[in-house]
């Protein structure tokens, strides 16, 4: 197989990270001319008192803010609708988006979407559509995530999902990507163990998928491995002791690492779970999470050169495809992670849809084999199943 030797590059998100560094988040709205802000949540965060304290203290800066928080956990356009009004209907400037994947994704694309007189799916991440935004009106954006797992605090794109279709979509504008993120570690102390593990996978699958693409990125190859060394060493800890702050701060690290190098791409575990989250409403990562040994069997032809580097780097006992494989398995075992789609209620009746999205989810453009429709078939069925044979 050809050396590609072509690519481009971007790392450009200021990242302000530390315990008690959300002190800082009224002076960075100001730093980016945001003077009336309109914070973006989840329904499940909105009325905790981590919200509380953040709008008390915007508020407290003499910051007028206010609080959209119409957000599923797989957002939907009627979502992003939503908060495009709560923006205009408040008059608001800027998007301060605190949450996880879904609450960051939301607001990235309210920021967006307030320019825009096209539909959002104008926007797809399809070659060149991204040129068809009017960039003049597009808000700032400050990231506050609270939990390890999108990177999406670092990141140019959202998923979406099409009501209509039942279809996960990439949305995709350079502008969409936070100018400042605010990594705090003590904002996920209170994370439960479930979320820190299934928002955890979705890093590891990013890292892990990203490594293996077949691109030119040095700089992305380099941040996959170190963030697989860092997800392996650190994920246990943050889910048997949230407190762990410096678990905590090595997996906010490793999850903007993940999302940085899947600048490269992604592959099949993602083609997979983004139709399986649409249909069934399943946490992303955890799908991701189960996903994984399947598509590193689907893919193992195509990544043999890229095993024993992820080997070495995770020090594993063998240098071989055995060994990663029971790595995985192994750290799943340990997590909690389900074995099987089956344990997330996917059923085979679905699989020939299910497999039809995922063939043609731009994520399976960039998986190491290009899989037909059929393989994405026998692939979603195995893991259904269960079945490991390779």
């Amino acid at each position: 197989m050809a050396v590609e030797i072509t690519g481009a590059w971007n790392f450009p998100t200021r990242v302000i990270a530390g315990p008690g560094r959300i002190a800082e988040l009224p002076e960075t709205c100001r730093a980016q001319d945001i003077a009336r802000p309109l914070l973006v949540t989840d329904h499940g965060l909105a009325k905790s008192a981590l919200i509380e304290g953040i709008v008390r203290r915007i508020r407290d800066a003499g910051l007028p803010v206010g609080v959209f928080s119409d957000v599923k956990s797989n957002p939907t356009e009627s979502n992003l609708r939503a908060g495009v009004e709560a923006f205009r209907a408040g008059s608001h400037d800027g998007v301060v988006a605190v949450g996880g994947g879904s609450a960051l994704d939301v607001g990235k694309c309210v920021a967006f979407m307030v320019a825009q007189s096209r539909p959002v799916w104008d926007f797809e991440d399809v070659g060149d559509w991204w040129t068809r935004a009017e960039i003049r009106g597009i808000a700032p954006i400050v990231a506050v995530p609270t939990t390890a797992g999108t990177g999406s605090e670092v990141g140019r794109a959202v998923v979406i999902t099409r009501e209509d279709t039942h279809e996960k979509k990439i949305i995709f504008h350079p502008l969409m990507m936070p100018k400042i993120a605010i990594e705090d570690p003590e904002l996920a102390v209170g994370l439960p163990p479930f979320l820190t593990m299934a928002t955890g996978m979705d890093a590891l699958a990013h890292c892990f998928e990203a490594y293996c693409v077949n691109a030119f990125h040095p700089l992305a190859d380099g941040i996959a491995l170190e963030g697989l060394r860092i997800i392996d060493t650190y994920l246990p800890r943050a889910v048997d002791n949230g407190a762990d702050l410096e678990a905590r701060a090595y997996m906010f690290a490793a999850a903007s690492m993940g999302a940085t190098a899947f600048q490269k791409g992604l592959g099949a575990i993602h083609s997979v779970s983004h139709p399986v989250g649409a249909r069934y409403d399943t946490h992303h990562g955890l799908t991701n999470g189960v996903m994984f040994p399947y598509v590193l069997l689907c893919n193992r032809s195509a990544i043999a050169d890229r095993i024993p580097h992820i080997a070495r780097v995770l020090d594993l006992p063998g240098r071989d495809f055995g060994a990663v494989l029971a790595w995985i398995l192994s750290l799943r075992n340990r997590l909690g992670v389900p074995h099987t789609l089956a344990q997330l209620g996917v059923r085979e009746a679905d699989v020939k849809a299910i497999a039809a999205d995922a063939a043609k989810d731009p994520t399976a453009a960039t998986n190491p084999r290009q899989l037909t429709a059929a393989e994405f078939e026998q692939l979603t069925l195995a893991a259904i199943r269960g079945d490991l044979e390779s």
